[in-house]
């Protein structure tokens, strides 16, 4: 199939969207993120980038904690709006009830089906973004999320980001079995 050259600022999709909590000057603080994924198997590690300016950032460094918070798409617009304002100015951690991690202290969203409280591990230094890379030291999700105790993608009902349209899409279908599709093409 032919191809088109697309400008270089190209984004893998779909990113996670994601809510990054904090304590900052001992206040929480929580803000949008897209750009997360997991990065290391055992010890389980999760990493965020963020943009250098971002009053989060002053709060990981301080603390060497984070946590990541799944929301369902019934929280989008309180996402969205998490990722519009700055907590310099504005408290955004009332939006949510919070909850201390029981491992780091760091602020976890309730109303997030999932959860993990993560410890800095390493911070990656690149032109605009700082990458914290945080061992997850605690992970929690709702009962009624869970199938067989494992988080169940369509409880959950997360949503996801697409860059650079900036737009929030819905999770689909099941396309296949991870370690199994690719099986019927075994010799």
């Amino acid at each position: 199939m032919p191809k088109i050259e697309i400008a270089k600022n190209a984004f893998p999709y779909p990113m996670p969207m994601v809510l990054v909590g904090t304590l900052v000057q001992g206040r929480p603080n929580v803000m949008a993120v897209g750009w997360v994924t997991r990065v290391n198997f055992k010890p389980p590690m999760i990493a965020v980038a963020l943009g250098k300016t971002h009053y989060t950032n002053r709060g990981i460094h301080e603390t060497g904690a984070f946590t990541v918070n799944v929301p369902s798409d019934d929280l989008l617009v309180k996402v969205d709006y998490c990722g519009l304002v700055s907590g310099k100015k504005e408290d955004k951690s009332t939006l949510f009830t919070l909850v201390r991690g029981e491992n780091t202290g760091a602020p976890m969203i309730d109303e997030c089906p999932l959860f993990m409280e993560c410890t800095v591990v390493q911070v990656v230094e690149l032109p605009t973004n700082e990458v914290f890379i945080g061992e997850i030291v605690g992970a929690y999700a709702d009962t009624d999320c869970c199938t067989d105790g494992k988080p169940d993608i369509e409880k959950i009902r997360p949503f996801t980001l697409t860059m650079p349209d900036n737009r929030y899409w819905h999770i689909g279908d099941e396309a296949g079995k991870a370690w199994g599709a690719g099986k019927a093409l075994r010799g």
